[in-house]
């Protein structure tokens, strides 16, 4: 073999290593190129899957804020819908380009209807809370209002009854006189024929003018009562009186005079007179009768 063929030998052995070490080099590429693009490829899947499983959570969660039955229902369809998809997504190998195009087209249907119910649970728990605190409102407002009605009835009983104290009637000025049978003054109480009482009833402008009953009740030292058997009422009970004078009571001071025929022995000691009008004791006055 002369020099020259020796030359275009080695020159084609050099480009036949030439074209085999590109040739490995091309498929060492390709290779890695393809092991790259099925690790991104399965990275892609991962994040689909993790999409997948928040999106069914969150409608999991979402369940538990709301107290509507129907849209609790909606939100356990789309649940369950999710999770299919995400079990589906599960099953497909990351180099199913058409599979994984598909779930990815569902993967953002889902996400736009997650996001409308989002909106609408958002706008549904704004309105609750308004609500709750126009609840609250009302309820603070009822409840001064119940407080001022309150208030209002006790000053109300109070004053009814600061009124009705000061339209109570007062007798003063009580005498008790036993007269003899000449009409004179007795001067021991066996020689008394009658027994006068006289007093006033103070003026008061608050109490109601018109016609009033006023009883007279005279107790023996005994603390018998002078009586004939009449009775009126007092708290809650029914007392003897032992004379009773019909007034017209005009709201000015107003004398008024009552008489007891004796018809019966006296001893000697303490008598008490008591005057009743409209219910109420209005005066008392004790006298002594030693002789």
């Amino acid at each position: 073999m002369n020099k020259k063929h020796i030359t275009i030998a080695v020159a084609v052995g050099v480009i036949l290593c030439a074209g085999l070490g590109f040739l490995i080099y091309s498929l060492w590429q390709e290779k890695a190129e393809k092991e790259e693009l099925l690790m991104l490829a399965e990275m892609d899947k991962r994040e689909m899957e993790n999409e997948y499983a928040s999106f069914a959570k969150q409608y999991s969660e979402m369940k538990t804020q709301i107290n509507n039955d129907s849209l609790i229902a909606q939100l356990d369809k789309e649940q369950q819908r999710t999770e299919a998809l995400l079990e589906e997504l599960r099953q497909v190998k990351a180099t199913d380009a058409a599979e994984i195009r598909r779930l990815k087209k569902e993967l953002a249907t889902l996400r736009q209807i997650l996001r409308s119910y989002v909106h609408e649970i958002d706008s549904l728990n704004r309105v609750n809370e308004q609500l709750r605190n126009e609840n609250q409102q009302v309820k603070a407002q009822y409840t001064q209002a119940t407080q001022t009605i309150t208030n209002l009835s006790t000053e109300k009983e109070t004053l009814s009854e600061k009124v009705a104290i000061a339209s109570q009637l007062d007798a003063t000025g009580i005498t008790m006189v036993g007269q003899n049978k000449r009409g004179k003054k007795a001067r021991k109480i066996k020689d008394v024929k009658k027994f006068v009482v006289s007093f006033v009833i103070s003026r008061n402008i608050t109490a109601q003018a018109g016609n009033r009953s006023i009883y007279v009740r005279i107790t023996k030292p005994n603390n018998e009562v002078l009586t004939n058997g009449g009775t009126f009422a007092y708290e809650n009970r029914n007392l003897e009186y032992s004379a009773k004078r019909d007034i017209e009571y005009t709201g000015e001071a107003t004398k008024v005079t009552v008489y007891w025929d004796v018809n019966e022995f006296l001893s000697k000691g303490t008598y008490r007179v008591a005057i009743f009008a409209d219910g109420h004791n209005i005066g008392n006055a004790s006298f002594n009768y030693e002789k």
